[in-house]
Protein backbone atom coordinates (compact mmCIF):
# COMPACT_ATOMS: atom_id res chain seq x y z
CA UNK A 1 0.00 0.00 0.00
CA UNK A 2 1.07 3.60 -0.55
CA UNK A 3 0.91 5.61 2.68
CA UNK A 4 0.91 9.41 2.52
CA UNK A 5 2.08 11.70 5.32
CA UNK A 6 1.09 15.31 4.52
CA UNK A 7 2.49 18.37 6.20
CA UNK A 8 -0.10 19.82 8.57
CA UNK A 9 -1.38 23.21 7.38
CA UNK A 10 -3.77 24.14 10.19
CA UNK A 11 -2.64 27.38 11.82
CA UNK A 12 0.11 26.80 14.40
CA UNK A 13 0.02 23.02 13.98
CA UNK A 14 3.52 21.55 14.22
CA UNK A 15 2.86 17.87 14.92
CA UNK A 16 3.63 15.10 12.44
CA UNK A 17 1.55 11.96 11.97
CA UNK A 18 4.47 9.55 11.54
CA UNK A 19 7.95 9.23 13.03
CA UNK A 20 10.97 7.89 11.15
CA UNK A 21 10.62 4.67 13.15
CA UNK A 22 7.10 4.28 11.80
CA UNK A 23 8.32 4.90 8.26
CA UNK A 24 10.97 2.23 8.78
CA UNK A 25 8.39 -0.36 9.89
CA UNK A 26 6.10 0.35 6.93
CA UNK A 27 8.91 0.25 4.36
CA UNK A 28 10.35 -2.90 5.90
CA UNK A 29 6.92 -4.52 5.48
CA UNK A 30 6.92 -3.69 1.78
CA UNK A 31 4.85 -0.51 1.74
CA UNK A 32 5.67 2.81 0.06
CA UNK A 33 5.77 5.86 2.33
CA UNK A 34 5.41 9.32 0.84
CA UNK A 35 6.25 12.20 3.19
CA UNK A 36 5.47 15.76 2.20
CA UNK A 37 8.50 18.04 2.12
CA UNK A 38 9.00 19.49 5.62
CA UNK A 39 6.22 17.47 7.26
CA UNK A 40 8.32 16.73 10.34
CA UNK A 41 10.21 19.99 10.77
CA UNK A 42 7.84 21.38 13.41
CA UNK A 43 8.61 18.32 15.54
CA UNK A 44 12.35 18.47 14.95
CA UNK A 45 12.36 15.73 12.28
CA UNK A 46 13.99 16.64 8.96
CA UNK A 47 13.45 15.09 5.53
CA UNK A 48 16.73 13.19 5.69
CA UNK A 49 15.61 11.27 8.77
CA UNK A 50 12.61 9.94 6.86
CA UNK A 51 14.67 9.24 3.75
CA UNK A 52 17.19 7.21 5.74
CA UNK A 53 14.34 4.89 6.71
CA UNK A 54 13.24 4.42 3.09
CA UNK A 55 10.49 7.04 2.79
CA UNK A 56 10.27 9.25 -0.29
CA UNK A 57 9.80 13.02 -0.07
CA UNK A 58 6.91 14.19 -2.25
CA UNK A 59 4.91 17.29 -3.09
CA UNK A 60 1.38 17.55 -1.71
CA UNK A 61 -0.53 16.96 -4.95
CA UNK A 62 1.57 13.91 -5.78
CA UNK A 63 1.14 12.54 -2.28
CA UNK A 64 -2.65 12.87 -2.22
CA UNK A 65 -2.88 11.63 -5.79
CA UNK A 66 -0.92 8.42 -5.20
CA UNK A 67 -1.59 7.43 -1.58
CA UNK A 68 -4.16 4.78 -0.68
CA UNK A 69 -3.97 5.73 3.00
CA UNK A 70 -3.56 9.32 4.19
CA UNK A 71 -2.35 9.60 7.79
CA UNK A 72 -2.73 13.06 9.35
CA UNK A 73 -2.91 14.73 12.73
CA UNK A 74 -5.74 17.25 12.28
CA UNK A 75 -8.90 17.39 10.22
CA UNK A 76 -8.41 18.30 6.55
CA UNK A 77 -8.87 21.93 5.57
CA UNK A 78 -10.85 22.77 2.39
CA UNK A 79 -7.73 22.84 0.20
CA UNK A 80 -6.88 19.34 1.41
CA UNK A 81 -10.43 18.03 1.02
CA UNK A 82 -10.30 18.93 -2.66
CA UNK A 83 -7.34 16.57 -3.07
CA UNK A 84 -9.07 13.57 -1.50
CA UNK A 85 -10.47 10.95 -3.85
CA UNK A 86 -13.17 8.31 -3.66
CA UNK A 87 -12.25 5.21 -1.68
CA UNK A 88 -9.15 6.78 -0.13
CA UNK A 89 -8.69 6.09 3.59
CA UNK A 90 -8.18 9.16 5.75
CA UNK A 91 -6.89 8.35 9.25
CA UNK A 92 -6.69 11.38 11.55
CA UNK A 93 -8.48 13.44 14.18
CA UNK A 94 -11.70 14.51 12.45
CA UNK A 95 -13.86 16.12 15.19
CA UNK A 96 -16.87 16.24 12.86
CA UNK A 97 -19.55 16.88 15.51
CA UNK A 98 -19.17 20.69 15.43
CA UNK A 99 -18.25 20.74 11.72
CA UNK A 100 -21.21 19.76 9.49
CA UNK A 101 -19.64 21.45 6.46
CA UNK A 102 -16.48 19.36 6.76
CA UNK A 103 -18.62 16.26 7.26
CA UNK A 104 -20.51 17.03 4.05
CA UNK A 105 -17.28 17.65 2.17
CA UNK A 106 -15.97 14.21 3.19
CA UNK A 107 -19.28 12.65 2.20
CA UNK A 108 -19.10 14.33 -1.20
CA UNK A 109 -15.57 13.02 -1.74
CA UNK A 110 -16.77 9.49 -0.78
CA UNK A 111 -13.67 8.76 1.26
CA UNK A 112 -13.34 6.41 4.22
CA UNK A 113 -12.77 8.58 7.28
CA UNK A 114 -11.33 6.89 10.38
CA UNK A 115 -11.25 9.31 13.32
CA UNK A 116 -8.72 8.86 16.10
CA UNK A 117 -11.08 10.33 18.68
CA UNK A 118 -13.85 7.72 18.27
CA UNK A 119 -11.79 4.53 18.17
CA UNK A 120 -13.21 2.93 21.30
CA UNK A 121 -12.23 -0.11 23.32
CA UNK A 122 -14.83 -2.48 24.85
CA UNK A 123 -14.33 -0.81 28.24
CA UNK A 124 -15.26 2.57 26.73
CA UNK A 125 -11.74 4.00 26.71
CA UNK A 126 -10.48 6.00 23.73
CA UNK A 127 -6.90 4.82 23.13
CA UNK A 128 -6.02 7.32 20.40
CA UNK A 129 -7.39 10.29 22.30
CA UNK A 130 -5.68 9.44 25.59
CA UNK A 131 -2.13 10.63 24.75
CA UNK A 132 -3.28 14.04 23.51
CA UNK A 133 -5.72 14.33 26.41
CA UNK A 134 -2.80 13.74 28.74
CA UNK A 135 -0.85 16.53 27.04
CA UNK A 136 -3.82 18.92 26.92
CA UNK A 137 -4.72 18.31 30.55
CA UNK A 138 -1.21 19.13 31.72
CA UNK A 139 -0.99 22.12 29.40
CA UNK A 140 -4.34 23.48 30.64
CA UNK A 141 -2.84 24.37 34.02
CA UNK A 142 0.38 25.62 32.45
CA UNK A 143 -1.47 27.92 30.03
CA UNK A 144 -3.99 28.97 32.63
CA UNK A 145 -1.16 30.02 34.94
CA UNK A 146 0.33 32.15 32.16
CA UNK A 147 -2.90 34.00 31.45
CA UNK A 148 -3.62 34.61 35.12
CA UNK A 149 -0.65 36.98 35.06
CA UNK A 150 -1.68 40.63 35.17
CA UNK A 151 0.26 41.48 32.02
CA UNK A 152 -1.96 39.14 29.98
CA UNK A 153 -5.22 40.39 31.50
CA UNK A 154 -5.48 37.96 34.39
CA UNK A 155 -6.11 38.52 38.08
CA UNK A 156 -2.42 38.52 38.92
CA UNK A 157 -2.55 35.20 40.76
CA UNK A 158 0.33 32.83 41.41
CA UNK A 159 -1.36 29.43 41.51
CA UNK A 160 0.99 28.01 44.11
CA UNK A 161 0.82 31.05 46.36
CA UNK A 162 3.65 31.81 48.81
CA UNK A 163 3.92 31.49 52.60
CA UNK A 164 1.33 33.76 54.16
CA UNK A 165 -0.74 34.08 50.95
CA UNK A 166 -3.48 31.73 49.78
CA UNK A 167 -2.71 29.67 46.67
CA UNK A 168 -4.89 29.99 43.60
CA UNK A 169 -8.03 27.91 43.15
CA UNK A 170 -8.44 25.66 40.11
CA UNK A 171 -11.82 24.16 39.19
CA UNK A 172 -11.77 21.20 36.81
CA UNK A 173 -15.05 20.15 35.22
CA UNK A 174 -14.65 16.52 34.19
CA UNK A 175 -12.59 13.83 35.89
CA UNK A 176 -11.53 11.81 32.86
CA UNK A 177 -8.08 11.69 31.28
CA UNK A 178 -7.87 15.46 30.73
CA UNK A 179 -9.20 16.18 34.20
CA UNK A 180 -6.86 13.71 35.91
CA UNK A 181 -3.81 15.17 34.19
CA UNK A 182 -4.90 18.72 34.97
CA UNK A 183 -5.35 17.64 38.57
CA UNK A 184 -1.82 16.23 38.68
CA UNK A 185 -0.46 19.60 37.61
CA UNK A 186 -2.76 21.55 39.93
CA UNK A 187 -1.67 19.54 42.96
CA UNK A 188 1.94 19.67 41.78
CA UNK A 189 2.06 23.47 41.72
CA UNK A 190 0.38 23.69 45.12
CA UNK A 191 -2.96 25.13 44.03
CA UNK A 192 -6.28 24.45 45.68
CA UNK A 193 -8.18 22.10 43.37
CA UNK A 194 -11.82 21.15 42.94
CA UNK A 195 -12.93 18.53 40.42
CA UNK A 196 -16.52 17.89 39.34
CA UNK A 197 -17.81 14.80 37.58
CA UNK A 198 -21.07 12.91 37.06
CA UNK A 199 -19.48 9.56 37.92
CA UNK A 200 -19.43 8.99 41.68
CA UNK A 201 -17.00 6.09 41.35
CA UNK A 202 -14.60 8.37 39.49
CA UNK A 203 -14.84 10.95 42.26
CA UNK A 204 -14.11 8.24 44.84
CA UNK A 205 -11.06 7.20 42.84
CA UNK A 206 -9.73 10.76 42.64
CA UNK A 207 -10.38 11.32 46.33
CA UNK A 208 -8.49 8.14 47.22
CA UNK A 209 -5.68 9.02 44.82
CA UNK A 210 -5.04 12.40 46.41
CA UNK A 211 -5.86 11.51 50.00
CA UNK A 212 -8.24 14.39 50.58
CA UNK A 213 -5.92 17.03 49.09
CA UNK A 214 -8.54 17.88 46.46
CA UNK A 215 -12.24 18.67 46.71
CA UNK A 216 -14.53 16.36 44.75
CA UNK A 217 -18.08 17.40 43.86
CA UNK A 218 -20.93 15.90 41.90
CA UNK A 219 -21.31 17.86 38.68
CA UNK A 220 -24.56 19.82 38.59
CA UNK A 221 -25.49 23.40 37.83
CA UNK A 222 -25.55 24.55 41.46
CA UNK A 223 -22.18 22.99 42.31
CA UNK A 224 -20.62 24.45 39.17
CA UNK A 225 -21.89 27.95 40.02
CA UNK A 226 -20.69 27.74 43.62
CA UNK A 227 -17.28 26.44 42.48
CA UNK A 228 -16.63 29.07 39.83
CA UNK A 229 -17.45 31.88 42.28
CA UNK A 230 -14.14 31.26 44.05
CA UNK A 231 -12.17 29.99 41.04
CA UNK A 232 -9.14 31.68 39.53
CA UNK A 233 -8.85 29.10 36.76
CA UNK A 234 -11.62 26.88 35.36
CA UNK A 235 -10.75 23.99 33.04
CA UNK A 236 -13.45 22.45 30.85
CA UNK A 237 -12.47 18.80 30.47
CA UNK A 238 -15.65 17.02 29.33
CA UNK A 239 -15.84 14.76 26.27
CA UNK A 240 -18.67 12.73 24.76
CA UNK A 241 -17.15 10.45 22.12
CA UNK A 242 -18.10 11.68 18.66
CA UNK A 243 -20.73 14.08 20.00
CA UNK A 244 -20.80 17.82 20.52
CA UNK A 245 -19.52 18.86 23.93
CA UNK A 246 -22.22 19.85 26.45
CA UNK A 247 -22.50 23.51 27.43
CA UNK A 248 -21.78 23.60 31.16
CA UNK A 249 -21.06 27.29 31.78
CA UNK A 250 -23.38 29.81 30.15
CA UNK A 251 -22.63 33.46 29.53
CA UNK A 252 -24.98 34.40 32.36
CA UNK A 253 -22.90 32.27 34.74
CA UNK A 254 -19.80 34.34 33.96
CA UNK A 255 -21.26 37.06 36.19
CA UNK A 256 -20.44 34.84 39.19
CA UNK A 257 -16.73 34.76 38.31
CA UNK A 258 -14.01 37.13 39.45
CA UNK A 259 -12.78 39.64 36.85
CA UNK A 260 -9.50 38.44 35.38
CA UNK A 261 -10.19 34.77 36.09
CA UNK A 262 -9.41 32.34 33.26
CA UNK A 263 -11.41 29.70 31.40
CA UNK A 264 -9.47 27.01 29.50
CA UNK A 265 -11.77 25.04 27.18
CA UNK A 266 -10.09 21.74 26.33
CA UNK A 267 -13.37 20.61 24.73
CA UNK A 268 -13.24 23.27 22.01
CA UNK A 269 -12.44 20.66 19.32
CA UNK A 270 -15.91 19.23 19.94
CA UNK A 271 -17.68 22.59 20.06
CA UNK A 272 -16.67 23.82 23.52
CA UNK A 273 -17.81 23.36 27.12
CA UNK A 274 -18.47 27.07 27.68
CA UNK A 275 -21.21 28.96 25.83
CA UNK A 276 -18.87 31.87 25.15
CA UNK A 277 -16.06 29.73 23.70
CA UNK A 278 -14.83 30.04 20.13
CA UNK A 279 -11.75 28.39 18.60
CA UNK A 280 -8.48 30.30 18.89
CA UNK A 281 -4.90 29.65 17.80
CA UNK A 282 -1.52 29.54 19.52
CA UNK A 283 -0.58 32.84 17.87
CA UNK A 284 -3.81 34.50 19.08
CA UNK A 285 -4.89 32.29 21.99
CA UNK A 286 -7.15 34.38 24.22
CA UNK A 287 -10.10 36.72 24.23
CA UNK A 288 -12.18 38.30 26.97
CA UNK A 289 -15.91 38.07 27.60
CA UNK A 290 -17.50 39.96 30.50
CA UNK A 291 -14.13 40.36 32.20
CA UNK A 292 -13.23 36.65 32.01
CA UNK A 293 -10.21 35.55 29.95
CA UNK A 294 -10.96 32.65 27.56
CA UNK A 295 -8.24 30.30 26.25
CA UNK A 296 -9.76 28.10 23.55
CA UNK A 297 -6.90 26.85 21.37
CA UNK A 298 -8.24 24.02 19.25
CA UNK A 299 -4.94 22.13 18.95
CA UNK A 300 -3.30 22.65 22.32
CA UNK A 301 -0.77 19.78 22.00
CA UNK A 302 0.57 21.36 18.80
CA UNK A 303 2.51 23.84 20.94
CA UNK A 304 4.65 21.03 22.34
CA UNK A 305 4.92 19.32 19.01
CA UNK A 306 7.87 17.03 19.57
CA UNK A 307 6.45 15.54 22.76
CA UNK A 308 3.01 15.31 21.15
CA UNK A 309 4.20 13.72 17.90
CA UNK A 310 5.92 10.87 19.66
CA UNK A 311 3.11 10.45 22.21
CA UNK A 312 0.48 10.41 19.49
CA UNK A 313 2.24 8.02 17.12
CA UNK A 314 2.97 5.63 19.99
CA UNK A 315 -0.80 5.07 20.02
CA UNK A 316 -1.89 5.57 16.40
CA UNK A 317 0.81 3.67 14.51
CA UNK A 318 -0.51 0.21 15.38
CA UNK A 319 -3.71 0.91 13.48
CA UNK A 320 -1.98 2.73 10.61
CA UNK A 321 0.21 -0.33 10.14
CA UNK A 322 -2.82 -2.64 10.27
CA UNK A 323 -4.67 -0.56 7.65
CA UNK A 324 -1.63 -0.71 5.37
CA UNK A 325 -0.81 -4.35 5.98
CA UNK A 326 -4.31 -5.86 6.10
CA UNK A 327 -6.41 -3.36 4.17
CA UNK A 328 -9.53 -1.70 5.53
CA UNK A 329 -11.64 -4.85 5.97
CA UNK A 330 -8.75 -6.86 7.38
CA UNK A 331 -7.81 -4.14 9.88
CA UNK A 332 -11.40 -3.96 11.17
CA UNK A 333 -11.46 -7.73 11.59
CA UNK A 334 -8.14 -7.78 13.45
CA UNK A 335 -8.98 -4.71 15.55
CA UNK A 336 -12.76 -4.46 16.07
CA UNK A 337 -12.32 -1.25 18.06
CA UNK A 338 -11.46 0.47 14.77
CA UNK A 339 -15.11 0.15 13.73
CA UNK A 340 -16.03 2.95 16.14
CA UNK A 341 -13.47 5.15 14.44
CA UNK A 342 -15.17 4.97 11.04
CA UNK A 343 -17.14 8.22 10.93
CA UNK A 344 -17.82 8.30 7.19
CA UNK A 345 -17.73 5.55 4.59
CA UNK A 346 -18.06 6.33 0.87
CA UNK A 347 -20.84 8.88 1.23
CA UNK A 348 -22.50 7.63 4.44
CA UNK A 349 -22.19 8.79 8.05
CA UNK A 350 -21.47 5.63 10.01
CA UNK A 351 -21.14 6.97 13.56
CA UNK A 352 -24.48 7.66 15.25
CA UNK A 353 -23.24 10.52 17.48
CA UNK A 354 -21.63 12.27 14.51
CA UNK A 355 -24.83 11.89 12.50
CA UNK A 356 -26.93 13.35 15.30
CA UNK A 357 -24.57 16.27 15.92
CA UNK A 358 -24.26 17.19 12.22
CA UNK A 359 -27.89 16.56 11.28
CA UNK A 360 -26.94 13.86 8.79
CA UNK A 361 -28.60 10.51 8.17
CA UNK A 362 -26.96 7.65 10.05
CA UNK A 363 -26.19 4.39 8.27
CA UNK A 364 -24.70 1.41 10.17
CA UNK A 365 -21.21 0.59 8.95
CA UNK A 366 -22.04 -2.91 7.73
CA UNK A 367 -24.90 -1.54 5.63
CA UNK A 368 -22.67 1.17 4.21
CA UNK A 369 -20.00 -1.38 3.30
CA UNK A 370 -22.57 -3.59 1.56
CA UNK A 371 -24.00 -0.60 -0.31
CA UNK A 372 -20.54 0.63 -1.28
Amino acid sequence: MIVGIPKEIKTDEYRASLTPAGAHSLVEAGHTVLVEDGAGLGSGIDNEQYEREGARIAEREELFGEADLIVKVKEPLPEECRLLREGQILYTYLHLAPAPELCQSLLDRKIIGVAYETVQMPDGSLPLLIPMSEVAGRMAVQEGAKYLERETGGRGILLGGVPGVDPGHIVIIGGGVVGLNALKMAVGVGAQATVLDLNLDRLRYLDDLYGGRVTTLMSNRLNIIESIKRADLVIGAVLLAGAKAPTLITRKMLSHMNPGSVLVDVGIDQGGVFETSRPTTHSDPIFEVDGVVHYCVANMPGAVARTSTFALTNATFKYAFALAQLGFAGALKAHPELRGGVNVYKGAVTHSAVAEATGKKFQPLDQAIQAG
